[in-house]
């Protein structure tokens, strides 16, 4: 039996793993705790909308290895609240079962795909072999036929995902174009249910991606969406099509389908009702992180299902599920301020605070200097480095801090 069980190998999972495991080797006690996934890495999610994602991952052997955590090389397909067990498919098709006595769920969420006319030919950056193909699709563009829409690419949602990775696209189809003498041919164009871009990042910045996106020469299409799309066009709701080669789909996200097994109340996303400590409520020793887990911010300010809120979700989750097996109080979720950061491809970026967002200014260069140290430095686990792993995973330590208070 394990001891405290982490389902899910994102940013909430590892630092749950971590979090649980700092406590526990704190009160000097031996219980195991191990993380279940059919992943061996950690994949840098906020950064798969650049080029090359095939990189952005870290091994998970190498981050929690060293800390005596146990990776169980698994899907999780049920979850018996009951029983305390979980089965699980092993790479090979084989069925098991693993009990626990403290459980936290922290399987993600994933891209909600639309159910429209060739929509098996949309592209996402939602995983690791997703935006993989949508890179090795982007390499073939020099190799498809001539005519229309070669070098154009429509996508669909203006949203956070949305505008990264239609502001980086100008630059990777202009690299795949420029030796062929097509980068002018180069097209993208941003297809928008909403009246505006970024109807969620406030008025403040709207500005500023407006003239990113001029800058860019982005196209947009407000006030419709996408409703089917063949091998050479995109067809919109307003009755036009776009020649296109290239679709990407980025609206919506759903909680893991995990979620929908748990006898407890979840919110629109699917995420489970959680107390301020994320223990789910009504049941004894589960918890919920990341974007399982409808836990509050701040007040009247529900979480987002986002890397900045995942890695503090799965601090405060791990602490309190080794803590209730060791009979010490638990700890309440608080996150660090919320912030945003929205990379402009080669326009910029822009960064914003509080949940009013608020423009954050500063010198020239500042927010995209702010998005590199992010997604190069802040978001990164420690490899092979146990003790500063533990360190981190304390969680009274924010993503920015860089000393953490004694434990």
């Amino acid at each position: 039996m394990i001891d405290v069980l982490v389902l899910g190998g994102g940013f909430a999972g590892l630092w749950s793993a971590a979090a649980a495991t700092r406590l526990l080797r704190a009160q000097g006690s031996a219980r195991s705790v191990a993380l279940l996934t059919p992943h061996p890495d950690l994949v840098l999610r906020p950064r798969l909308y650049q080029a090359d994602p095939a990189r952005m991952r870290v091994p998970l052997d190498r981050v929690l290895g060293p800390a005596g955590v146990r990776r169980i090389a698994a899907t999780a397909t049920a979850v018996d609240t009951a029983r305390r067990r979980v089965t699980a498919l092993t790479s090979d098709g084989s069925r098991t079962e693993v009990a626990y006595r403290s459980l936290v769920l922290a399987t993600g969420s994933a891209v909600v795909r639309p159910e429209l006319p060739g929509a098996a030919l949309l592209h996402d950056i939602d995983t690791l072999p997703a935006a993989v193909r949508l890179e090795e699709h982007l390499r073939g563009l020099p190799e498809a036929p001539a005519g229309p829409g070669r070098w154009t690419a429509v996508v669909a949602g203006a949203g956070f995902t949305g505008l990264e990775i239609a502001t980086e696209l100008v630059g990777r189809l202009r690299t795949r174009a420029a030796p062929y003498g097509a980068a002018d041919e180069v097209r993208v164009v941003l297809v928008e249910r909403a009246a505006v871009v970024g109807a969620g990042l406030g008025a403040a910045a709207r500005p500023v991606i407006t003239r990113a996106l001029d800058t860019l020469g982005i196209e947009r299409r407000l006030g419709t969406t996408v409703t089917g799309l063949d091998a050479r066009s995109v067809h919109l709701a307003d009755g036009s099509t776009v020649p296109a080669r290239t679709a990407v789909w980025t609206a919506g996200m759903r909680a893991s389908a995990l979620t929908a097994q748990i006898p407890a109340p979840r919110d629109a996303l699917g995420r489970l009702a959680v107390d301020r400590g994320l223990r789910v409520r009504g049941i004894e020793d589960l918890y919920a992180a990341g974007d399982t887990a409808a836990a509050l911010a701040e007040e009247d300010h529900p979480v987002l299902q986002s890397c900045q809120h995942a890695i503090p979700l799965g601090k405060a989750a791990g602490h309190n599920a080794a803590a209730t097996l060791l009979g010490l109080p638990p700890v309440d979720f608080a996150p660090d301020p919320y912030r945003t950061c929205l990379d402009l491809g080669e326009a910029g970026a822009v960064a914003t605070a509080g949940w009013n967002r608020t423009l954050r200014e500063g010198p020239e260069g500042f927010a995209k200097d702010l998005k590199r140290a992010i997604n190069e430095t802040w978001i990164s686990p420690p490899v092979d480095d146990p003790q500063e792993l533990l360190r981190r995973a304390d969680h009274r330590v924010g993503t920015r801090q860089e000393s953490a208070p004694s434990a």
